[in-house]
Order: structure tokens, then C-alpha cells, then sequence
């Protein structure tokens, strides 16, 4: 079996990928689980926590980072944050708030957190090792 090169495209959209989980996974475990559940619990709903929803989300997460690598191969660095940020956060937004299960004041600290979590990865995906094409 061979092993995939460091500089292969791949490799930097899972470490984006990876780190656009683990951003995620601190803000919505550690920083804001008790907030996510009390507001779920204030409409009647449990909040969805199963192995299953951490599934979507990694597959979210790779999906973030693979339109991520898509858009800075075409665009500028802060271009390719401000449409994926976009697409990735500002309609997921609109989706739950639709939805009503987005608890509106936590925009306050979402907005710069995911601004950061897109900028960081979209900073390992520019400064990879690329292939050299001849």
C-alpha cells in the first residue's frame, strides 16, 4: 500500500477538516453545551447530542473545508473566508433561526468564533505544501 504524499490535495482539507471539528466540537461541548440544552429544553426538545449528529457535523466539517480549498484556488484568502464563512455559517443561521431553534443571543459569540474557526483553516490551506505544476 502507498502512502498518500504530504503535498497530495487531500491531505490539507482533512487537516482543515480536522480542525474545523475540533473548533467545533470545543465551542459546542465545553463552551456552550449547558446554553445549547437549557434553550432546547425551554422549547420541550431534547438537544440532538447522539454519535449520530457528531457524524453529520464531521461530515459538515469535511464538506466546510473541501468548498474551503475549492474557493482559494480560484479566489483571495480573505474571498474564499468570506464565502465559505457565508455558505457555511450565515445560511446555517438562517436555516435554524427559520427553524426556530437558534437562540438568537448567541450570535454574540458565534459569529467571531466561526469567523476565526474558517480564517484558521483557510490559513493551513493556503500556507500547504502545494505540487509544483511544470
Amino acid at each position: 500500500m502507498s502512502e498518500v504524499p504530504v503535498k497530495h490535495p487531500a491531505v490539507p482539507v482533512i487537516v482543515a477538516a480536522l480542525w474545523i471539528m475540533t473548533s467545533e466540537f470545543i465551542r459546542n461541548e465545553f463552551l456552550f453545551k449547558a446554553y445549547w440544552q437549557r434553550h432546547y429544553e425551554g422549547m420541550g426538545l431534547a438537544f440532538p447530542d447522539a454519535a449520530l449528529n457528531g457524524a453529520a457535523w464531521g461530515l459538515w466539517s469535511l464538506c466546510l473545508a473541501a468548498l474551503l480549498w475549492l474557493l482559494l484556488r480560484r479566489f483571495s484568502l480573505i474571498e474564499g473566508v468570506g464565502v465559505a464563512w457565508f455558505a457555511g455559517f450565515v445560511m446555517m443561521w438562517v436555516v435554524t433561526g427559520n427553524l426556530g431553534v437558534l437562540p438568537f443571543a448567541l450570535l454574540l459569540y458565534a459569529v467571531p468564533l466561526s469567523l476565526l474557526e474558517v480564517l484558521v483553516a483557510a490559513l493551513i490551506l493556503h500556507y500547504w505544501p502545494r505540487e509544483r505544476r511544470v
